[in-house]
């Protein structure tokens, strides 16, 4: 094997980086949110069965790229079982290049937390929660946002 040939045949096999997703419960997500500082957070609950949120999910990754650099985080939060983790959602999470922090919540019962997340939310996705903890603003869309709704909700938070 020529030499130029043996260094492409190691590349096209050598392992591609998949992001890890990380499986946690409500308390760890809670302390994620509730920590006081300056960064604006965009917080998307989804699943890979939602039709609407699978639609969105570019529009987050659109986000974060355009607020590189700023204290902006987008955070999406997979509300599949744990048990689809390695069979769907490593899977989506790869398939779609996504580069943003994505968190499995393993937890049974929705109606145990939800309230916790916002008041107002049914459970319904996808849901969307954007919010900066040292100015106190927050706001939430229980529904599909396009781009540029994501972006005027964010500047209205900043």
């Amino acid at each position: 094997m020529k030499p130029l040939a043996l260094v492409g045949s190691l590349l096209c096999s050598a392992p591609t980086f998949a992001q890890n997703v990380a499986v946690i419960k409500f308390p760890e997500l809670q302390k994620r949110l509730a920590r006081p500082t300056d960064t604006t957070y965009v917080v998307n609950f989804w699943a890979t069965w939602c039709g609407p949120c699978v639609k969105e999910m570019p529009n987050f990754e659109q986000l974060r790229m355009a607020n590189a650099g700023q204290k902006v985080k987008v955070l999406l939060v997979s509300l599949d079982y744990a048990s689809q983790l390695d069979k769907k959602v490593k899977p989506f999470v790869k398939q779609r290049g996504l580069k943003s922090k994505v968190l499995l919540l393993n937890e049974p019962d929705p109606n145990e937390w939800i309230d916790k997340v916002d008041p107002k939310w049914s459970g319904a996705l996808p849901f969307t929660l954007i919010f900066n903890n040292q100015t106190k603003r927050r706001s939430t869309f229980e529904r599909e946002l396009s781009a540029t709704e994501l972006q005027t909700a964010l500047k209205n938070i900043q």
